[in-house]
């Protein structure tokens, strides 16, 4: 069954994309785990689109295609893992290019950036890409064959006005990806504000249960040179995913919409609550009015600002390790967009990093945020 086109990302999601399994009649899209398919007497393949599974599985094609739709994309592609899909982006630059990065971001994409721009000779170029002015400069001077930003950023929830990035990169002659991870598709569309490619570690929010590795790339030029190298990178390299991962994946992106919706609803109640509290000296959430990317928020975002945000307690870690010990909710766990809250003190995770000894990253969860709030009031005391 195909869906039309004007239909809403919560009918999408709920409807797998219009998949039915036929002959069977299931409402539920198969999963099939043969790596191998079988051609006829005559050397005909069965089925013309399946070969082997590196590059040929059905599964993973509906859950492509339903997150490009969500991305009002026009192709995706997905990954093993986040960090696969931004490896898969920045293998098709050539030996020599110059890129422009935020800086600032979740610290495993700044890691393994500058180990491959030292390893490739790639000229890499970090800058707090929510200083427009700074970004502009910055590509104005180095012109980057591509910048990549991330915005809401992890852990600072900084906003990146996608438009002016795109205007920046694209004056310099590069290309602009997204990584719009702690958004989903649900609150926030790159492509659709100049982006040429949007990345999601699919791991977070859009898989949202916290039990399936995963990456997206999307994009709305297929035709593009720097897409259809990242295709033959997936392809050559074997940076595919399995066909069970793809269906939890799917399985879990059909309740996306309510999920995400629920957990920014708590996020802003919760992030409030914390704002007004004597104990918090800060809080970092693009939901807040106080928030210095609330505006470019605002303006990119739609239908809230996502579960995730930051905030300092007095003191420094002996104080911050002894708020998250004491909560009884929030487990203490790394990752984020999952349906439980988890909650993290991110300097004992990154401790060269320059991440403040007493901030708390939090994930809010789907679970009633008063009872969250209960739990971070006895914790803060």
């Amino acid at each position: 069954m195909s869906l039309p086109n004007d239909l809403k990302a919560s009918t999408i999601a709920a409807q797998a994309g219009g998949v039915i399994d036929m002959p069977s009649g299931g409402v539920v899209p198969p999963v099939q785990p043969s790596t191998t398919f079988v051609r006829d007497e005559d050397y005909a393949l069965v089925n013309p689109d399946n070969i082997y599974s590196r590059d040929n599985s059905d599964i993973v094609r509906i859950t492509e295609n339903v997150l490009a739709r969500l991305e009002n994309a026009e192709e995706a592609l997905l990954f093993p893992s986040g960090m696969a899909a931004i490896a898969a982006l920045f293998r098709t630059l050539p030996n020599g290019a110059t890129v422009v990065v935020q800086s600032g971001i979740y610290w495993g994409t700044t890691k393994w950036l500058r180990d491959f721009s030292a390893r490739r000779q790639i000229t890499l170029h970090e800058v707090d890409a929510s200083d427009a002015p700074a970004l502009e400069q910055a590509c104005a001077t180095h012109t980057p064959a591509l910048v990549f930003i991330e915005t809401p950023s992890n852990p600072w929830l900084k906003s990146v006005d996608i438009a002016h990035a795109a205007e920046c990169a694209h004056k310099a002659g590069g290309l602009l990806a997204v990584d719009s991870t702690a958004a989903t598709p649900v609150l926030q569309r790159p492509l659709g504000h100049g982006a040429d490619i949007v990345m999601h570690s699919a791991t977070k929010g859009i898989n949202g249960h916290s039990d399936v590795l995963a990456g997206v790339l999307a994009t709305a030029a297929p035709a593009a040179k720097v897409w259809t190298d990242i295709k033959a990178d997936r392809h050559d390299a074997g940076a595919v995913i399995g066909p069970f991962e793809a269906w939890l994946l799917l399985r879990g992106m059909r309740t996306l919409p309510l999920r995400v919706e629920r957990m920014s609803v708590n996020a802003l109640k919760i992030a409030s609550w914390l704002k007004a509290h004597p104990k918090v000296t800060d809080v970092f959430y693009p939901g807040l009015a106080s928030h210095p990317g609330h505006k470019v928020a605002a303006r990119q975002m739609q239908g809230g600002y996502g579960c995730l945000f930051s905030f300092l307690v007095q003191g420094g870690a002996p104080e911050a390790l002894a708020v998250v010990g004491k909560l009884k909710l929030f487990h203490r766990a790394t990752s984020l967009g999952g349906v439980e809250s988890l909650v993290e003190h991110r300097h004992t995770i990154e401790p060269h990093t320059g991440i403040p000894e007493s901030l708390i990253r939090v994930s809010v969860g789907i679970e009633d945020a008063d009872d969250l709030i209960a739990d971070l009031s006895q914790a803060l005391g």
